[in-house]
């Protein structure tokens, strides 16, 4: 299945939450002088503008990130701040980053980039955005097995699909435990809505069964629209980075204060 498409949903409180963790990670990850490799299972298509078609039929972005930015929800000098105002001052003022081109912003020379999407649109998308990264236009999962361990061995994978297949919640953990067992170092983030039917609990129950030191950061917030069945956003972290922690409970202050 092959029929979601993100542009509907970029900027939205979920996005907030993913990417905020993610800028947050990769600055400090990129602190020590030691290059690193950031790999992507589900890259979409990297970037999106908000006043798409798609972007204004839902309205996400505006409750979203425009919203939270209108309203100082994040500090000024946040890492994902200053990634979105470098891609805006790049590809326009409506411009937002998807999670690939936040990455791009952050990661250095030294460092390395591989990406997987196979949604052709998305794909065709992505690939516009090529010069920072090697792409792989397959199942992100076989990707990840193939590359891990990488090189450079010190890394971040960031695993956040669709759930368009149901059984993705019972594959899951099994997927992340082998990729664990190769690479035992690298931090591993799988991204997870929230939904009114907690069809996600059994799947975050064998994670942290798995690997009970394991970072979960969830908020919480009203649906987009009357019907939507999320009302969440999860990210589950191992091996999270120094700090992550704290920047976990922030986020989750500021999403209870404000939603």
């Amino acid at each position: 299945m092959l029929s979601y498409q993100h542009a509907y949903h970029a900027g939205n409180l979920a996005d907030l939450h993913k990417h905020a963790l993610l800028a947050t990670a990769l600055a400090y990850m990129t602190r020590k002088d030691k290059p690193l490799s950031y790999i992507e299972t589900h890259a979409g298509r990297g970037l999106y503008h908000l006043d798409s078609a798609e972007s204004l039929k839902t309205g996400e972005a505006r409750a979203g990130i425009q919203r939270a930015a209108a309203n100082g929800w994040l500090p000024e000098d946040h890492p994902l701040l200053t990634a979105l105002q470098e891609v805006r001052r790049m590809h326009g003022d409506t411009a937002y980053a998807g999670s690939p081109l936040i990455a791009a912003q952050i990661l250095r020379p030294t460092d390395r980039a591989i990406l997987a999407e196979m949604h052709p649109n998305e794909f065709a998308h992505l690939e516009q955005l090529s010069w920072f990264a090697t792409l792989y236009h397959q199942d992100g999962f076989e990707m990840a097995h193939a590359v891990c361990p990488p090189t450079p061995r010190r890394g971040f994978l960031l695993i956040d699909p669709s759930y368009e297949v149901k059984s993705e919640y019972d594959t899951i953990p099994r997927r992340i435990g082998q990729i664990a067992r190769k690479w035992n170092v690298g931090v591993i983030a799988l991204w997870y809505p929230i939904l009114t039917d907690n069809r996600h609990d059994a799947m975050l129950q064998a994670l942290m069964q798995a690997h009970p030191r394991a970072l979960r950061s969830e908020v919480r917030f009203p649906p987009a629209r009357a019907g939507h069945s999320m009302v969440g956003s999860g990210m589950w972290i191992l091996n999270a980075p120094y700090g992550l922690d704290d920047e976990a409970q922030q986020l989750q202050a500021i999403f209870r204060k404000n939603c």
